[in-house]
């Protein structure tokens, strides 16, 4: 099985340990999963690592940011659970170089698969994907940013919601987003309360910067992005 181009040290990515999890800042462009005798970032994690990890929430192929690895097949359940019950609380930064029907407020709709493994979002809100945003437009480079939150996960959720704002992400080349050297989205940070084998909880804030890319300087009130909302 190949290594993906350009794959670093994912020990060097490494952002926090717990009692049964591992998060580490997913480089852009690795998929989850091995495919076509490519390894995928399971596999690559898990060897890098040295010890089996399990899955329990992804990150597209073209976006970077902080992806959570159990350590345990008990672990996984346990975190796959709060992913489920939306306990776990998920922020991303996008960039686009379009401008948006508005600066700021909910994405919602019904979610539809389309051509080629696209998907399109309807407005009718049966079982919709939600998710709340700000932006910020950053005029020396004509570039506005935007921090995405999610309260649902469905598959390429935040591709389809920015293109359906007219703000398609650079370098999204599925949703016709701007030519660039990657697809600007970045998952920017995760937190919930996790609970610890002696029954205490404990509260992980977890955060991290985009390691690849031209990105646009962010206000300091993002940095603590579950303080927003």
């Amino acid at each position: 099985m190949t290594l993906p181009e350009g794959t670093p040290d994912l020990t060097s990515c490494l952002l926090a340990r717990g009692h049964d999890w591992l998060a580490i800042n997913k480089p852009a462009g690795i998929g989850m999963h091995s495919e076509d005798d490519v390894a995928g970032l399971v596999v690559l994690a898990s060897n890098a690592f040295g010890q089996p990890l399990w899955p329990v929430h992804r990150l597209d192929k073209v976006t970077s940011g902080v992806l959570l690895l159990a350590t345990s097949a008990s672990g996984a359940a346990r975190l796959s659970a709060l992913f489920a019950e939306h306990k776990m609380r998920k922020y991303y930064r996008a960039q686009s170089h379009s401008r948006p029907q508005k600066k700021q407020g909910w994405i919602k709709g019904d979610m539809s698969k389309g051509r080629n493994g696209s998907w399109l979002l309807l407005r009718s809100q049966n079982n919709p994907a939600i998710t709340r945003f700000v932006s910020a437009y950053d005029e020396a480079s004509q570039t506005r940013t935007f921090l995405l939150h999610p309260l649902t996960g469905r598959t390429h959720q935040l591709r389809v919601a920015m293109k359906s704002l007219g703000s398609p992400i650079d370098g999204d080349q599925r949703y016709r987003g701007a030519a660039a050297d990657r697809t600007y989205l970045h998952a920017a940070a995760l937190c919930w309360d996790d609970e610890q084998p002696d029954g205490s909880v404990q509260r992980i804030e977890l955060t991290c910067s985009p390691a690849s890319g031209q990105w646009v300087s962010t206000a300091a009130d993002w940095e603590k992005p579950w303080l927003l909302f």
